[in-house]
């Protein structure tokens, strides 16, 4: 079988990139850093503050509340919800393994369910029929961008008393029925690693939330446990704070957010109307879900060789998530048995470049190259 792909001056085509993003706001960004050098304000201050401020109203609630990374966002709002041995917590399995990973950190139990076959997202029905007697909370992971219909889910929670919490690490300014993630359930985890749709230079995450209460209990945990004196330690905490620096630069590039976010909307959609007559499967779209499309996930047969024809010919990708959670040896004692849709998906989704500045031609050659492979491969031939 000859390896071969469509004639043309081809330049490789990386999987993401920061660097044209980062240049544009490189003399921004050393303002902030003079800012906060003069300061003197390194961990808290007036750059978390104006931050935490400007983030709460962006996701429309009453509350943020900076913190390490988005792991611990998870974490501590599992611990301030009161969770602990005992809890049982709806994880769907088709994540990263760090909604999975907070759950276990409070002590509580992950419980494994399956997907929707075609979003790939925790769906209603799903929750309905996992709920027990020990049932605490629900994680709503909005994946790949596109949020979870959490209303619908929370018809289903909210007279039983069981909690949604968002993790919304990937849907930073997504919306599903005109409310953005962060707003939808009791409280919304965000990471700001810089690989998301909004980036710290460094590690970042924040929770939002209209509980005051919710909010005041993160902040005590998330700083040492500390009260409203600084040697008045209520409850045993940890340290777990956005520093002063990255909510500076964070601060710089919110206001750019949207305009990316359209950005990646218009190349996504690119790519599904050049994928349309492929043997593709594009994961399908919540037309009340406004995603912002964090990555460009598609299904195939032969993934490993379909990978490896594309990296032959410059086209980087990537794969989330190859293992569903419940098949990974850290979770194996929590292993509820053979979930089809999820694990089927784990053996078929790969992920195609997909950022702001990715160019037309750039998406044009991805999609030769994806068909000459598939040619290559013998699908849909």
């Amino acid at each position: 079988m000859s390896e071969t792909v469509p004639a043309g001056d081809l330049e490789p085509v990386p999987f993401y990139q920061l660097r044209n993003v980062h240049a544009d706001l490189r003399d921004a960004f050393v303002a902030s850093l003079d800012e906060v050098l003069e300061g003197d304000a390194f961990i808290g201050g007036p750059w978390v503050e104006a931050f935490e401020a400007s983030w709460a109203d962006y996701c429309g609630v009453a509350h943020s509340v900076g913190v390490a990374n988005g792991t611990d966002a998870i974490e501590l709002v599992l611990r301030a919800l009161g969770l602990g041995a005992g809890d049982e917590v709806i994880v769907p399995t088709n994540t990263f393994v760090a909604t999975a990973e907070a759950v276990v950190a409070v002590g509580a139990t992950p419980r494994f369910v399956d997907v929707d076959p075609g979003t790939l997202l925790l769906d209603a029905d799903t929750v309905r029929a996992a709920i027990g007697p020990r049932t605490a909370a629900v994680m709503a992971v909005h994946l790949y961008g596109q949020p979870v219909d959490v209303a619908k889910i929370r018809k289903v929670t909210d007279p039983r008393g069981i909690p949604v919490v968002e993790d919304a690490a990937q849907a930073h300014g997504a919306s599903h029925s005109g409310v953005r993630a962060g707003g939808l359930g009791v409280a919304g985890c965000f990471s700001f690693y810089p690989g998301k749709n909004l980036g710290a230079l460094g590690d970042g995450g924040a929770v939002t939330t209209s509980d005051r209460a919710l909010a005041d209990n993160v902040r005590i945990l998330a700083n040492h446990g500390r009260g409203a004196g600084h040697h008045d330690h209520v409850t045993v905490g940890r340290n777990s704070r956005l520093d002063g620096l990255q909510a500076a630069f964070l601060s710089q590039k919110l206001p750019l957010l949207d305009g990316w976010n359209q950005a990646r909307t218009e190349v996504f959609e690119r790519y599904r109307c050049r994928l349309a007559d492929r043997p593709v499967d594009v994961i399908p779209q919540d037309r009340a879900a406004r995603s912002v499309h964090h990555v460009m996930v598609v299904r195939v047969p032969e993934r490993e060789e379909f990978r490896r024809l594309l990296s032959m010919h410059g086209v980087a990708t990537s794969v989330h998530y190859p293992i569903a959670c419940h098949r990974q040896p850290a979770f194996q004692e929590h292993d509820p048995g053979y979930l089809p849709f999820a694990e089927r998906a784990a053996s078929r989704v790969v992920s195609l470049p997909m950022f702001p500045d990715l160019t037309e031609r750039q998406v044009d050659q991805v999609c030769e190259v994806v068909d000459a492979s598939l040619t290559l491969l013998g699908v849909g031939s």
